[in-house]
């Protein structure tokens, strides 16, 4: 689907990358987008980008900021980019710390440029809005250097999460099994075998389509982190390098609990908009027909409130953050554990 010829029948990317790839040493840069708007008739978005390479080796490309109100991955990759010592490095790590940099740059999830959902825009198009120009140039130019994928995600400013790493349930297996290991090697406290509500046109489908090992997290979220949500990205980011053999050292051995998400029963959506109440906290074991949350009517005193209740037995996995939500919004995911 996205393989080198696909590739090379498309236009150039506008997009250059202004660091070196190919050399040894650290090397600190931009990729950089002509961006031509009012106050810039010439003007360029500057994506921050770091390339450490050592020899021959595998590459990893480490990404934060896919949506920009994510904070847990841009903290250890710009600390990671920060730290870096080449004589530790057998191989090349690729660092983009906040890939969707105008989303990352307002604090917001989608791009307050065009609204571009970047984790929607895959695989991008060179002709497209700035959005999907950034996914354009990932899908050409850096996935096809990689053999394994770390990119960083949390709840945002709506969810929140339990912290963990995941990797997708696919039909190679043994592509599947190597992506299993390296979400177990990034060593969060929970580890979740994902099923995807909406996977068209995310970076996990068009690196998995590549043959890619494939490492995603959900590591808090409210649109903050905490010191022990960064700790988790900042360890997690080590354990996958070791794990690759790209970094000296062996992964450090944390317990996870791992999850399954067998099915859209994990899932429940408001069908109302109101004032949420939750009934479960993150992490609390509920069974099937339980309440889980409740949502006040506010347009009248007097009614009462919507109850969602579970519709499998599980624990709760994420949970919607704001106190107020929308007909159609993720209220709960319930996950299976597994171990």
């Amino acid at each position: 689907m996205f393989g080198p010829a696909a590739i090379e029948n498309l236009p150039a990317s506008p997009m250059v990358a202004k660091v070196e790839f190919e050399a040894d040493g650290i090397h600190h840069g931009f990729l950089r987008m002509p961006y031509s708007r009012d106050d810039s008739a010439w003007g360029s978005i500057l994506i921050p980008i770091t390339v450490a390479r050592n020899g021959d080796g595998p590459t990893a490309l480490l990404t934060g900021g896919n949506h920009g109100d994510e904070y847990e991955g841009p903290i250890a990759l710009f600390d990671l980019a920060r730290n870096l010592k080449l004589d530790e490095i057998s191989g090349r790590i690729i660092i983009v710390p906040a890939l969707n940099y105008p989303a990352f740059r307002a604090g917001t999830r989608t791009s307050p440029i065009d609204k571009g959902n970047l984790n929607r825009s895959f695989p991008g198009r060179p002709f497209g809005n700035p959005t999907e120009k950034i996914a354009d140039f990932v899908t050409r130019n850096l996935l096809p250097m990689a053999d394994i994928v770390l990119d960083y995600h949390s709840g945002g400013k709506t969810l929140d999460f339990l912290p963990f790493a995941a990797a997708h349930i696919l039909d190679d297996k043994a592509q599947e099994a190597a992506c299993f290991a390296a979400v177990e090697a990034f060593g969060a406290p929970y580890s979740v075998k994902m099923l995807e509500i909406d996977a068209v046109g995310m970076f996990d489908t068009t690196a998995e389509t590549m043959g890619k090992v494939f490492v995603t997290t959900e590591l808090g979220g409210g649109g903050t982190a905490s010191a022990r949500t960064a700790g988790i990205a900042k360890r997690g980011a080590l354990g996958v390098l070791r794990h690759a053999g790209i970094l000296k050292g062996e992964p450090e051995k944390r317990p996870t609990r791992w999850l399954d998400m067998p099915g859209d029963d994990c899932f429940t959506f408001s069908e109302i908009d109101g004032l949420i109440e939750p009934l479960v906290d993150l992490g609390d074991e509920v069974v099937k027909g339980q309440p889980i949350a409740c949502a006040h009517q506010v347009e009248r005193t007097g009614a009462e409130p919507f109850v969602y209740t579970a519709k499998m037995d599980g624990i709760l996995a994420a949970r919607h953050f704001p106190g107020l939500v929308k007909a159609g919004d993720c209220i709960a995911v319930l996950g299976v554990l597994a171990d």
